[in-house]
């Protein structure tokens, strides 16, 4: 999870971009903040989809294959 520190940096420099423009520092600043977010969203993400178990009506589970093979290499037996 990312800090409350970098979201506040984020959103400031967001509001700042839309209002008066970003320095060549801030604009990189911006672009090295995003990029920390997105890789910690996707880390949450996959860890979230590999721990889902699909159950249809019928109560057999019907997970996608690739799921539970990812969920195999995690989690050997």
């Amino acid at each position: 999870m990312l800090s409350p520190e970098k979201l506040a940096r984020i959103n400031e420099l967001a509001n700042k971009k839309k209002t008066i423009g970003l320095s060549i520092e801030e604009a990189k600043e911006q672009t090295a903040l995003r990029k920390e977010y997105l890789d910690v969203f996707r880390s949450s993400m996959k860890e979230t989809i590999e721990n889902v178990t699909v159950i249809d009506p019928e109560g057999t589970d019907v997970t996608p294959e690739k799921v539970k093979e990812a969920r195999k290499g995690k989690f050997p037996n």
